[in-house]
């Protein structure tokens, strides 16, 4: 009985702890902002969106579509929950199509980087099955 009573507190913890890391990880990439300079060299943060990705829940598939004008350096990031670098691929193309059959239910985060390695962009997206 101590035994299950201790194996049931640690598996609560655990959950409880994966709950509260998942959220944050949605807090931070929510918060992100990407930086232009105007004419005067100022910095303004604006939350324009070059990034569009779709559906969102996903089953099998997601596409990210970019600008046709897009840097073509740019790399497409995808990260788990718990921030294992799942896929990296360039962004070579208006559009990418990213399999999720390798892919666990759960909430995905997405970063663009340029050649520099400064995120561009970041957003969530989730993968229902």
């Amino acid at each position: 009985m101590v035994r299950f009573l201790h194996k049931q507190f640690y598996w609560n913890t655990r959950r409880l702890i994966t709950g509260i890391f998942v959220a944050a990880l949605v807090c931070l990439a929510s918060s992100f902002h990407s930086p232009e300079a105007n004419a005067a060299g100022d910095e303004l943060f604006y939350d324009v969106k070059i990034v569009k990705y779709y559906p969102n829940p996903a089953t099998a598939f997601i596409n990210f579509e970019f600008p046709q004008d897009i840097d073509k350096s740019y790399t497409l990031l995808i990260f788990s929950f718990v921030g294992k670098k799942i896929t990296e691929m360039p962004v070579d193309n208006s559009k990418i199509i990213v399999n999720l059959n390798d892919y666990f239910r759960g909430i995905y985060v997405f970063q663009l980087k340029d050649r520099t390695g400064r995120v561009i962009e970041t957003g969530k997206f989730q993968v229902i099955k």
